[in-house]
């Protein structure tokens, strides 16, 4: 089936979303799922961006000859790499939200970081953030909601910027080749 011009199967398989609270998570759990793929798939692509590893996820991924998104996260991903170096440079005091995260925010973030039991630990996690910058993949009136009200409980401003889905998908284009 083709979708977003792909004319591919995936099958996909995932790492805990919290991970990304816990980046020395990663790698291990991407070197598993490798090692248990690899004698069902003659190629294997992995949908991770660098995501704080330090870069144990590339050590991993260059130990089985397996490729990777580009860039440092997601949001550059979806921004485009050198459009988000530019952005993070100009908003180094802002905290980001994918669509997905605006989706997960009280669950990946806020109980995740014991901020539901724990209310305090917000000016701990967030005291150097000044806005909360919402990258949306897809236009989503309740996303924009959603991510507006997580600005909100973590005392931030709110900023909305439609991004779309950055290089995704000419990587994933290339990778099915």
């Amino acid at each position: 089936m083709a979708a977003n011009g792909l004319d591919a199967t995936f099958d996909i398989r995932a790492v805990p979303a919290t991970y990304h609270n816990r980046p020395e998570r990663i790698a291990p759990a991407v070197d598993r799922l490798i090692k248990a793929a690899k004698p069902h798939y003659s190629r294997i692509f992995v949908a991770f961006a660098e995501c704080g590893t330090r870069g144990d996820l590339d050590a991993v991924l260059r130990n089985h000859g397996v490729e990777r998104l580009p860039g440092a996260h997601c949001y550059a991903v979806f921004s485009g790499i050198s459009a988000f170096e530019v952005l993070s440079q100009d908003e180094i005091s802002a905290f980001y939200l994918t669509d997905f995260l605006a989706r997960n925010f009280k669950s990946l973030v806020w109980e995740s970081l014991g901020l539901d039991r724990h209310p305090e630990l917000r000016d701990i996690y967030f005291g150097h953030y000044d806005r909360l910058i919402y990258l949306s993949q897809a236009p989503d009136p309740d996303l924009v909601r959603r991510a507006e009200m997580a600005a909100g409980d973590l005392g931030l401003r709110f900023e909305h910027r439609p991004v779309g889905y950055g290089c995704l998908p000419e990587t994933l284009k290339s990778a099915a080749s």
